[in-house]
């Protein structure tokens, strides 16, 4: 019974990581592109975070709680929320002059 209960939470936990939703960002000449993301409030999304500088640049968020450097011409995945709606800024850590942008939940 342990063994069937065990195979059944793993496929239920398997089903769930393959619905989560996942959106796309791009670093590029150290600017996020799209700099503005919008994603459905109430659930956990993924950004697949795309260096495409050959230098290190690191997602930073204080409001979503998140710190993750990302290597050159690397791709970084980054689990965010459930959120409540409205605009949590992140930024470049290592290019904070021109690496913004926003996550709004609606």
């Amino acid at each position: 019974m342990r063994v069937i209960l065990g195979l059944m939470f793993t496929v239920l936990a398997l089903s769930a990581q393959a619905e989560v939703p996942e959106f796309q960002v791009v670093i590029k000449n150290h600017h996020f592109v799209p700099a503005e993301i919008r994603i459905p409030a109430g659930i956990k999304v993924k950004l697949i975070i795309e260096n495409q500088d050959p230098t290190p640049e690191e997602f930073e968020s204080d409001s979503l709680h998140r710190e993750k450097i990302i290597a050159g011409n690397k791709t970084a995945k980054v689990m965010i929320g459930p959120l409540k709606p409205g605009s949590y800024p992140f930024f470049g850590e290592f290019n904070e002059d021109t690496a913004q942008g926003v996550v709004i939940a609606e």
